[in-house]
Parts: structure tokens; C-alpha cells; sequence
């Protein structure tokens, strides 16, 4: 999503500076300024950074409370925009923000690895609750993101399974699941520039989505069934319960995300495309 973030605040004229590794080419062209840091390097970030202010930071890097600390104590910003994961909430339908309040857990100082997903998120969510009060934050509450452009084809495992009939391990083939498109969540993140709101805030697409239906469609479109399996290849969204993300306090921002159903079966067609070439 970073790559749409970027193109949308290029569009509503923001100054927009990357900070990258400079490994990666972007086709940003001249519409941006570039520097390269490492980024879990306090040295590098306050070499290049820490003589700049900046309105807002995006950091789209944030896995643990280390990585909050490493960029807040060594550059200056008004706003810092992360993205958090609504990993952090035990999952239900029509979870709301305030189920989660990283002010009433105690922070541990962690990095990526010392504790699970979800719980190193959550840290990251109490490092600038508890440490950085003076500065406005925002936690963007994403689900899995999908799109063309996932690098992590968890989707695609799926649609590329059934089409070479190769069984699989699924043990919530049935349960109604979240997700947001990579080009919208982008935007939602530009859209939270100018908005005045501190704190923590889902995103999502409307509606849900089982990969029972997912299969169901590669079936209709392909005439391929899916093969469930203990024996199969892991699937890599088990273990995630039936859940739905509740929107209204973007809505009531003034951002709306799209039905979940009218996108994703395109991009599904696109995946069975790709599987078959």
C-alpha cells in the first residue's frame, strides 16, 4: 500500500519525501524528494532526518515497540501515521476501536520477534500511547491487505491450489473474514493527512468473504474444486477466527471504504489468470 500512499498524497499536493533503502526502483519520478536510511538504525535516521521537520511521518515499518522509539527519538513531526493491524483485538464480529486501548496495557520495550504478531503490534500501539503523548499519532487497524500488487500471494495460495488440484490444509474453510484492497488503503492513509483525529482507527472493505466462497467461485469459474486435506499444505490464513471490522468512525471522518464483493472477485479473476499462464 505504500506506493499508492505515496501517488495519493503526490495528488492532493503534498511535499512528499520516501525514506527507503534505495534498493527499489519507484516510479514516483521527480514528484518527490528521496533519502536512504536503514531503518532500525537510530544512527542512520538521525544522521539523515533529525535536522528536518516534517507535518506528518508515515511509517509503514512498525512491527514492535523498538521500532516506534528508534524513529520518534531521533526526528521531529507533528503527526506520526503508523500502520497497526486489527491483529491486536481478539476477533468477533463488528469490532470497534476502543476494544483495544493500548493506554490500559503495560509497555514492554520489544523488538519484531520477542513476542508473537499480534502482541508486538499491540506493543508498538502502547510505545507512543505511553512515551509520546505530546505527539498526535494515528494507528491505521488494517486487516490482510490484498491487491495485484501483495507480495505475500496468500490469496493466490489458495486459487493456485485448487487450479493444480493440489490439496490443502484449511481449518476455517467457512468463517467470514476482513480484508482491504492495497489502492484504497493507501488512499484512507493519505485521506488521514489532514484530519485533526488522534489515535487509533480501523480500515477495512465493507463486508466479509470466506475462502469457502472464494472457492466456491474458482469452481464456477474453472470447474476446479478445492481439496481439503489434514495432509494438504497449510493455508496461510488459519487460525484466524470469524470476525468483521466495524468503519464508522472513518465513515463518520468522511472516508468510505468500498464493498468487499465488488472488487475482489476481479482480483480473483486476475489470479486464476496468472495461475493458468
Amino acid at each position: 500500500m505504500g506506493k499508492h500512499l505515496v501517488h495519493s498524497l503526490i495528488a492532493d499536493k503534498h511535499d512528499v519525501t520516501i525514506a527507503t533503502r534505495g534498493i527499489t526502483p519507484d516510479d514516483f519520478s521527480c514528484s518527490v524528494k528521496r533519502v536512504i536510511i536503514d531503518r532500525s538504525s537510530s544512527d542512520s535516521i538521525r544522521n539523515v532526518l533529525s535536522e528536518s521537520k516534517y507535518d506528518v511521518v508515515y511509517d509503514n515499518l512498525v512491527y514492535c515497540s523498538n521500532d516506534v522509539k528508534v524513529i520518534l527519538d531521533n526526528l521531529t513531526c507533528e503527526k506520526y501515521i503508523f500502520l497497526s493491524s486489527t491483529a491486536v483485538y481478539d476477533k468477533h464480529h463488528d469490532i470497534r476501536e476502543d476494544e483495544y486501548n493500548p493506554s490500559r496495557k503495560s509497555l514492554v520495550w520489544c523488538n519484531r520477534y520477542d513476542f508473537p504478531y499480534d502482541e508486538a503490534k499491540r506493543q508498538a500501539e502502547c510505545a507512543i500511547a505511553h512515551e509520546y503523548p505530546h505527539i498526535k499519532y494515528i494507528a491505521a487497524r488494517f486487516p490482510f491487505v490484498l491487491g495485484i500488487d501483495d507480495y505475500t500471494k496468500r490469496l493466490y495460495f489458495y486459487i493456485e491450489n485448487i487450479l493444480n488440484k493440489k490439496p490443502m490444509f484449511i481449518d476455517n474453510y467457512e468463517n467470514q473474514m476482513s480484508f482491504v484492497r492495497s489502492d484504497e488503503a493507501g488512499k484512507f492513509l493519505a485521506f488521514l493527512a489532514a484530519c485533526t483525529f488522534n489515535g487509533a482507527i480501523n480500515g477495512a472493505s465493507e463486508q466479509t468473504i470466506s475462502i469457502k466462497e472464494i472457492a466456491d467461485y474458482v469452481k464456477v469459474k474453472t470447474g476446479k474444486s478445492a481439496i481439503i486435506s489434514s495432509k494438504g499444505n497449510e493455508a496461510p490464513y488459519n487460525g484466524e477466527k470469524e470476525y468483521s471490522i466495524n468503519t464508522n468512525l472513518s465513515k463518520s471522518l468522511g472516508f468510505s471504504f468500498t464493498p468487499l464483493k465488488n472488487w475482489i472477485f476481479e482480483l480473483i479473476d486476475y489470479y486464476i489468470k496468472s495461475a493458468n499462464s
